[in-house]
């Protein structure tokens, strides 16, 4: 095994938390093959491998494992959704990770179990819709993945799903619960010892939006089984009308203010999870929200292309997209103005 070193440094500041010549840089060296084979041949116990080893870097060690898992499980079952199914898993296990590796080292953790419980709701939300559309069902591809393998050239369409779905993604959802690393570091500082107004805001704020978010995707939940049912059946369910599952987008309650409130949500979350950090520590950004960064790209890009499926599919979509904001909520609705489209309420 390589040299020894503190799994974790000690930090005298708030400058030093988010500092990564300080916090992340000296535990590059345990990327290497030279700190990960003694726990691969069973030279050191997994335990003593776990707490000799910076968070961060176990964290990253994993990412990589599971991006070359979902790779070749890719590949075997030419079904790209593995990524999708671990979507509400991995943060949770990071977070946790965290959590474990704090108590494990003695270090008070408040903040850090705060999130990591949050993370832990959040998880246990998302997995349960994801459930209940039918994601973990054997042979189940979300439909974006068949539309865009249809559009690369069959030759590229490996290099995409190393790079991006198993890589890029994997590593995303990693970064996203830095911030964690943060508040642990914060954790050894004095004024750590104490909450504040910033706590009580963020903890609180964090679970109003997400009781948000399972709201705007109930009301799509509640959409598409009504459309299912009238499709099927030709009766029109209990606070719909006709021309609302004609038209075959929802577009009333929260969706009268987004066209995506759930992703709205779903940004808003890990931008707070990582202001959190920011505050804590007295930074205006730091490296930890690369994370979320990435993950709101991810999610841009995802918007702008389940977009243009729709908006082929549905010849009223375009007029929905002139009238309601994409993401951020718009005040349409709230001040009255009509929605143009079919069956739609209100802006």
């Amino acid at each position: 095994m390589a040299a020894s070193i503190a799994a974790l440094p000690t930090v005298s500041s708030l400058v030093d938390c988010t500092d990564l010549t300080v916090t992340v840089y000296p535990y590059l060296r345990q990327l290497t093959p030279a700190h990960v084979l003694p726990l691969l041949r069973g030279e050191i116990a997994p335990t003593q491998w776990y707490l000799a080893t910076n968070p961060v870097i176990s964290a990253a060690l994993f990412a990589l494992a599971v991006s070359l898992v979902v790779l070749v499980a890719g590949e075997i079952t030419r079904n790209c959704s593995q990524v999708d199914r671990l979507w509400s898993l991995l943060p949770v296990v990071y977070a946790g990770h965290y959590a474990a590796w704090t108590h494990l080292h003695g270090i008070p953790s408040e903040r850090v179990d705060t999130l990591a419980t949050f993370i832990g709701l959040w998880g246990a939300r998302l997995t349960f819709n994801y459930w209940r559309k039918g994601g973990y069902q054997y042979g189940h591809e979300d439909y974006r993945w068949e539309v865009l393998r249809a559009k690369i050239p069959a030759a590229l369409f490996p290099v995409f799903n190393l790079g991006f779905i198993s890589l890029f993604q994997s590593f995303t959802l990693m970064a996203i619960t830095c911030p964690l690393y943060i508040m642990l570091l914060y954790s050894q500082l004095p004024e750590s010892a104490t909450t504040d107004i910033v706590d009580t805001i963020f903890s609180r704020g964090l679970v109003i939006v997400l009781c948000i978010e399972a709201l705007a995707d109930q009301q799509q939940w509640s959409y598409q089984q009504a459309k299912k049912s009238y499709k099927e059946t030709g009766a029109v369910a209990e606070g719909f009308a006709k021309e609302d599952l004609d038209r075959g987008f929802v577009v009333t309650g929260l969706w009268a203010l987004s066209r995506h409130p759930n992703f709205a949500c779903e940004q808003a979350i890990w931008l707070g999870v990582y202001q959190w950090a920011c505050l804590k520590t007295d930074t205006m950004y730091n490296w930890s929200g690369l994370g979320v960064m990435a993950y709101c790209a991810i999610f841009l890009g995802s918007t702008i292309f389940t977009e243009s499926i729709t908006a082929a599919k549905y010849p009223d979509y375009k007029e929905y997209q002139l009238l309601v904001n994409k993401v951020v909520p718009g005040l349409g609705a709230l001040m009255g103005h009509e929605l143009e489209v079919k069956g739609a309420k209100k802006d």
